[in-house]
């Protein structure tokens, strides 16, 4: 963070959510005289951050994550003086307006007729309303991460037994009848049905079926755990006899990392009484057993998946997901390297693409480190610092505890380009920009000045950085995908279709950098 003065100011057990702080923080950082500004509550990993940038470790020392946080910067000390006296006005803007419900009673008085309740609140807060809304006979899209698994196991048994459905905890992305929810994309509706156990793998499904020409009708989530053994893949269950009775699914595609040992065999049991085609796309190291035993298609990339379903429909499978492109590009990306430069930075929004990316490293046998490992052995000792080849997953909860998840707010991905860059070692970035309702307005914006600071850092060593991207999106998206796609281009990123296939091109360049 630039600027010579800096100064906190910390305000005890007054709690924001964090969407709102984040308008809050660009006014701030509107203000005359400041440099750089963060509204934030004060979770561990926030402090964290906030005295990595340089603001004085004694006046945060009493915050803690029911605390409201807000640090400036600037040349000046009077400016930062000033805006803060502006604070209070910011933050009363964050009052709900009137006739909105404030809890889940005057909602569902509101609207009688609802029979599903979207929950979005620190984890210890969640569970108590989520429950609530089981009791009212609501299903629940839980956004909420940080729910302690015994209360998720709690929460999906008392769903079962009221035939309802927890999507969730941690439920980036779900699409029931055309609606969608959390980071959804604009995509038409069709006959494949989706349960999806990630966000960012429910987007880019959903999203390369719509640009297929096919369509969904519906993409159920289940929270990153519900296949595990500890939570018994209880939603997923439900969610597989939803879709086998639904008249608008003709198949169904299963999207998660594989099932646990004890889950793995309920699951197939299930599959193998389905009267419809099911897919699996088990993104993760399947044992051998399973994958033999495995009664259906059973692919490792969402690409295969993608592809999968659209051939079970009767419909094309369009070249963009099939043609590798590893033509001029990558004589040119070589030709403006140094012979020092050699190693891949990962720094992703998705964790889906963070995890994908990982396996495709672990195929092609080339060594990576990451904060979210495939398995122990690739774990990176600290989160902040890289090593080798790192692919980090920027919306894991180190990073967003307490702020916002990186497809809305940028300000932890720029700042990691940069560091990425003054690496002498680093020859690639990448990178993945996910469009969609409730992301970022703009998200190929946010990062180009970063990218291009990057690669002049790199040219002026004598050298280049190689920018290699995917963007998960549909036309109708709010973002224009299209539009950002070619943003991308302009700048000098290579920009694929797939995060499979931008991920299997970086990985050609440093084979080639060997």
């Amino acid at each position: 963070m630039r600027g010579v003065f800096r100064i906190c100011q910390v305000q005890k057990r007054r709690y924001f959510d964090s969407m709102f702080l984040m308008r809050v923080t660009q006014r701030l950082r509107a203000e005359p005289g400041v440099a750089e500004a963060a509204a934030v509550m004060g979770t561990p990993a926030n402090i964290q951050i906030l005295l990595r940038l340089g603001f004085p470790a004694g006046e945060l020392a009493e915050a803690g994550p029911d605390d409201l946080v807000v640090a400036l910067a600037g040349a000046e000390e009077l400016p930062l003086r000033a805006a803060l006296e502006k604070l209070e006005e910011l933050l009363a803007g964050g009052e709900a307006g009137a006739g909105l419900p404030r809890t889940l009673a005057e909602a569902v008085a509101q609207l009688p007729q609802a029979n599903l309740a979207v929950i979005s609140l620190p984890g210890r807060h969640a569970v108590p309303e989520a429950r609530a809304a089981l009791e009212q006979g609501l299903s629940v899209f839980l956004f909420s991460s940080n729910v302690p698994v015994e209360e998720e196991v709690a929460l999906k048994r008392l769903a079962a037994e009221k035939g309802l459905l927890v999507m969730g905890p941690d439920c980036g992305t779900a699409i029931v009848a055309g609606v969608g929810l959390g980071f959804a994309n604009a995509v038409r509706q069709g006959p494949i049905g989706l349960i999806a156990a990630s966000g960012t793998g429910a987007q880019e499904f959903t999203t390369l079926v719509h640009r297929a020409g096919s369509g969904i009708s519906h993409a159920l989530g289940t929270g990153g755990r519900d296949l595990s053994d500890a939570v018994g893949g209880t939603t997923t269950l439900t969610a597989l006899d939803a879709l086998a009775e639904d008249p608008a699914t003709e198949v169904i595609v299963i999207l998660s990392k594989p099932p646990g040992v004890g889950t793995v065999a309920r699951l197939a049991q299930r599959v193998r009484r389905a009267t419809k085609p099911v897919i699996a796309c088990f993104l993760g190291l399947a044992a051998e057993q399973m994958r033999n035993g495995w009664p259906g298609p059973l692919v490792a990339v969402i690409d295969d998946a993608v592809a999968a379903a659209l051939r079970r429909t009767g419909v094309p499978v369009p070249p963009f997901l099939s043609v590798p492109r590893n033509g001029p590009e990558l004589k040119d990306d070589l030709s403006r390297l140094l012979p020092r430069q050699r190693y891949a930075r990962g720094i992703f929004a998705g964790g889906t693409f963070c995890y994908q990316a990982q396996l495709l490293f672990h195929v092609a046998r080339v060594p990576f480190r990451s904060n979210a490992p495939l398995t122990a052995d690739h774990a990176l000792a600290t989160p902040w610092r890289s090593e080798g080849h790192t692919l980090l997953d920027m919306g894991d909860e180190f990073f967003t505890e307490g702020r916002l998840h990186p497809m809305i707010d940028p300000t932890l991905r720029q700042e990691r380009i940069r560091q990425e860059a003054e690496d002498p070692e680093v020859a690639a970035l990448l990178l993945d920009f996910v469009l969609g309702y409730n992301a970022s307005p703009d998200p190929v914006g946010d990062l180009i000045p970063a990218l291009v600071a990057a690669r002049e850092h790199k040219r002026r060593e004598g050298g280049d950085l190689v920018v290699v991207a995917s963007v998960c999106g549909a036309e109708a998206d709010p973002q224009n995908y299209r539009e950002q796609v070619e943003r991308l281009t302009e700048a000098g990123a290579r920009v694929f279709p797939t995060q499979a296939q931008a991920a299997r091109y970086a990985l050609t360049l440093l084979k080639e950098l060997k």
